[in-house]
């Protein structure tokens, strides 16, 4: 059985009214958990520790999702204000990879069980990850 292009179209354009109104109340959710959360809470949080900083890193990422311009942005004013390189490398790696704030649209899209092991598997690279980058940037 093959599908013509009309045919296609109507299907995609089925599928997108579906997943619009999942879309946007996550970008709504993305900016209100960005803006309602205050800089200082970031430095109260992070306490130095090697293992436990990049863990609460990527936890925070993964809950902050966006995209990666302003995880520069906000990684460089999180390193400013005195957070580990360790702890900033997981949060931006997180932040870009994991999509927990996503899950609802990714797991309408792509099926719940990819969704769920593409973020699991995302959460744990992101903190392996900036574990080798700190250590990598030591040796430097």
């Amino acid at each position: 059985m093959t599908l013509d292009f009309k045919d296609a179209g109507i299907k995609t354009w089925n599928n997108l009214k579906k997943t619009i109104p999942i879309l946007i109340a996550m970008v709504l959710l993305v900016s209100i958990v960005f803006v309602a959360v205050p800089k200082e809470f970031y430095s109260k949080i992070f306490t130095k520790n090697i293992i436990l900083d990049p863990i609460i890193g990527a936890s925070i990422g993964s809950v902050a999702a966006g995209n990666p311009i302003t995880s520069y942005i906000v990684g460089g004013e999180l390193l400013n204000n005195g957070i580990s390189l360790l702890a900033v490398l997981a949060f931006i790696l997180a932040w870009v990879t994991v999509g927990f704030v996503q899950f609802p649209a990714e797991s309408l899209m792509l099926g719940r069980k990819f969704a769920i092991f593409r973020n699991l598997i995302s959460f744990v690279a992101a903190i392996v990850i900036a574990i080798l980058m700190s250590f990598t940037l030591g040796l430097l």
